[in-house]
């Protein structure tokens, strides 16, 4: 819960990430940087994107890698570049929609703006303005009789969210920013930021055994994967385990930080070669390497049980789901399931099997991508939640500890302590 309060956005996600790691013996290489090949953990963060990995002692070149991959962006309302807007008395924010977003989540919510400044000297500062500064108003059932019939919003006119009284003036959001982060408002060249709902996580439920919070797509998978990879740091395992958190997931992954991008297969392969290997030793390695492709699913929703496949019904608190679709929206096969199945065995977790009604095509991941980029057998996992892609999302509260403990096993396969 506090990992998620603590990321509002994909940077401040993977530095969140990255303060846990080095609180467990991580330390941070920059990407433009010789790599060391010795023993201990490492990680690089590019923008919204970090990759983490933790080398054994006595690991040869060929020494094949155990990856968890997941993703730190999440649907919602991306600040557009000329942010200064509004009409008839009221200041508002232009903004673009960001992937898949649940529109009608983000009415009448209060919302804070987070992101990123970067200076004119090529600094990147991480900005937070975690307290009710933006709303979404919805039109009254009085100007929309038939509204409870079917509630229709128009991308570009209704989701402008209000942040004051008057009318527009050019820079006052900029200026307002830098104000919060200490920085002169000139020396910002450029930005990246959202909005984000500031109400915090909340157990709910009368026994709070259920969690309620933004953004468990996907960064309940970000911060299991993290601590799992903390917890397997001072072991010996036969493997490298690796944990890549990129972002763009929700728009396709295609960027310099997503999972398109050559940034998880530059960092294996200067790994190898940072241990003396070559092209042969680096294609050993990942022709017995694995990869558990981490993502939210479906759990069964009690209020529309049609929309579910009748035989394959996942339910909050059951563990972790393994995603199966034939057609390669997800990346499991039958050897995959087995090697997810015997890591859950270890750990002691339960688990369950998700797929699609024939009648709803599903969604992907980054599974498919890295097993096709990188020829690394893959398979897809989850945690399943209800409300996907809302700006709050709901998940049984053990289930970020049973994932946690399944990529545990998965990662530290072989481990004794050191």
């Amino acid at each position: 819960m506090g990992f998620l309060a603590g990321s509002p956005s994909p940077y401040h996600a993977v530095a969140s990430a990255a303060q846990r790691l080095e609180k467990a013996g991580f330390r941070q290489v920059e990407e433009a940087a010789p790599f060391d090949g010795t023993a201990g953990g490492r990680y690089l963060v590019r923008g919204g994107a970090l990759i983490a990995w933790y080398v054994p002692e006595g690991a040869a070149p060929s020494t094949p890698f155990r990856v968890v991959g997941a993703h730190t962006d999440s649907p919602n309302l991306r600040i557009k570049p000329h942010p200064d807007a509004g009409t008839l008395g009221w200041k508002q924010l232009a903004v673009e929609i960001y992937g898949g977003t649940l529109l009608n989540t983000w009415l009448d919510r209060d919302l804070g703006v987070s992101g990123r400044l970067v200076l004119r000297d090529g600094r990147h500062v991480l900005v937070r303005v975690d307290r009710p500064l933006l709303r979404v108003p919805q039109l009254a059932v009085h100007l929309d009789r038939q509204v409870n019939e079917g509630l229709k919003l128009d991308r570009q006119r209704h989701m402008m969210p209000i942040w004051g009284l008057g009318g527009p003036r050019e820079g006052e959001l900029i200026e307002f920013l830098s104000a919060e982060v200490g920085v002169a408002p000139g020396e910002v060249l450029g930005f990246d930021l959202m909005a984000h709902s500031v109400e915090p996580p909340a157990y709910l439920g009368r026994d709070r055994e259920l969690l309620a919070a933004p953004r468990l797509d996907n960064l309940l998978s970000v911060h299991a994967a993290v601590a799992a990879l903390g917890s397997v740091a001072g072991s010996s395992p036969r493997h490298i385990p690796v944990v890549a958190a990129f972002d763009h997931e929700e728009t396709g992954s295609q960027s310099d930080t997503g999972a398109e991008s050559p940034l998880l297969g530059s960092v294996l392969a200067r790994s190898v070669r940072s241990r003396g290997g070559g092209l042969e030793e680096e294609a050993r390695a990942l022709a017995a390497s694995f990869c558990l492709s981490s993502d939210t699913g479906h759990a069964v929703h009690p209020n529309y049980p049609e929309r579910h496949d009748p035989g394959h019904h996942p339910i909050a608190g059951g563990g972790p789901i393994l995603k199966v679709n034939v057609n390669q929206r997800y990346a499991t096969d039958g050897a995959g399931r087995a090697v997810f199945a015997a890591a859950c065995e270890r750990a002691g977790v339960p688990w369950q099997s998700f797929v699609s009604n024939n009648a709803m095509p599903c969604g992907t991941t980054i599974g498919p991508i890295t097993a096709a980029r990188h020829g690394i057998a893959t398979v897809d996992i989850g945690a399943a939640i209800l409300s996907m892609h809302s700006a709050r999302e709901l998940c049984a509260a053990n289930d970020p500890f049973l994932l946690a403990n399944a990529m545990a096993a998965f990662l530290g396969e072989g481990a004794e302590e050191s």
